[in-house]
């Protein structure tokens, strides 16, 4: 006996409300833009240039006293993580702390780095700096275009995919949920001023590849209901479509949300970042499937192309149960 998350027998109307769903998602997205464009991002080290310590010592490491150590130095963004490795013995234990540029300097200064030795020793008397480097603005600059370079090549190369496997417009659709999502996650980290550094890049590009997984599923299952249903309208054959695949979407934003919830409480100061924009870009990029790709696809339409045989189209894991 399977567990059933969705009866087989759904037939909800998912383009009942298309304007108001649409419409909402056109908001956000303009709103997204002026909060990037008003409030800007808070850049991490990673993209506003900083300086790196790597430290050495014989006890443990303990990030929140480290952490606790530095605040009183108002050092700015402060990034500490233990570093491990195999060939560590148990007496040798590294971490690596990296501390954003202060002010209009390239790297902070050899002051700055005695009265951080200095803290650090005060709640580890064997700990030593091994190495120090710096990040200079020119770098991180070009860290921000080959970011935006990534994501624009991921999306470029999602659209000629869906072009190929199907109609130019699934790939109008599915590229405008794409940048749906990213433009909307992005604006939550401006609104919010998050943290935004190149963990936030991989997990955007994450976001495009889970958000088309599922606008795939929904179009192979769609372009075979209408070889399969020739003479029904193309919103009932959409929204059919969207019924048949509800199952296997429950089921796979519903686990992958369960571990990043986990991960999110969890995980650590480290990973929050990251994993937040998992959590958001999984549920944005969910209700871009349907609300989003869908509602463009049926608005430009789909030529009936009855030349296709059942054999050309279709996923053996729509209806996968959950």
């Amino acid at each position: 006996m399977r567990l059933k998350l969705v009866s087989s027998e759904t037939n909800w109307d998912f383009f009942r409300h298309a304007r108001l769903t649409f419409g909402a998602s056109v908001v956000a997205v303009i709103l997204s833009i002026l909060a990037f464009l008003v409030l800007g991002l808070n850049f991490g080290i990673d993209f506003r240039g900083g300086t790196t310590i790597r430290t050495e010592s014989t006890q443990s490491v303990d990030v929140a006293t480290y952490r606790a150590a530095l605040a009183p130095l108002n050092l700015g963004d402060v990034s500490i993580t233990q570093v491990f490795d195999p060939g560590f013995g148990a007496e040798r234990n590294v971490a690596q702390i990296r501390i954003q540029a202060q002010g209009d300097q390239e790297a902070i200064t050899p002051g700055t780095i005695q009265a951080v030795e200095a803290a650090l020793k005060a709640v580890d008397g064997a700990i030593t700096f091994a190495s120090v480097e710096s990040v200079g603005p020119k770098v991180s600059g070009e860290l921000v275009q080959t970011a935006l370079l990534a994501v624009g090549l991921a999306m470029g190369a999602v659209m000629i995919y869906i072009w190929l496997r199907f109609e130019w417009q699934f790939a109008v659709g599915a590229v405008a949920a794409l940048i749906h999502d990213v433009i909307v996650t992005i604006g939550i980290f401006a609104a919010f001023q998050i943290r935004f550094d190149l963990a936030i890049i991989a997990a955007l590009l994450t976001i495009v590849g889970y958000s088309i997984n599922d606008t795939v599923v929904v179009f192979d299952r769609l372009r075979e209901n209408l070889v399969k249903y020739k003479k029904m309208e193309l919103r009932e054959v959409m929204n059919l479509a969207v019924n048949e695949t509800l199952s296997r979407t429950v089921m796979t934003s519903g686990t992958t949300l369960i571990a990043l919830i986990a991960l999110l409480v969890l995980g650590g100061d480290v990973i929050r970042g990251f994993v937040f924009a998992m959590t958001w870009g999984v549920i944005v990029g969910t209700y871009s499937s349907v609300f989003v790709a869908k509602n463009i696809v049926l608005f430009l339409g789909v030529k009936r192309d009855w030349s296709k045989t059942d054999k050309a189209a279709g996923t053996q894991f729509g209806n996968t149960d959950a």
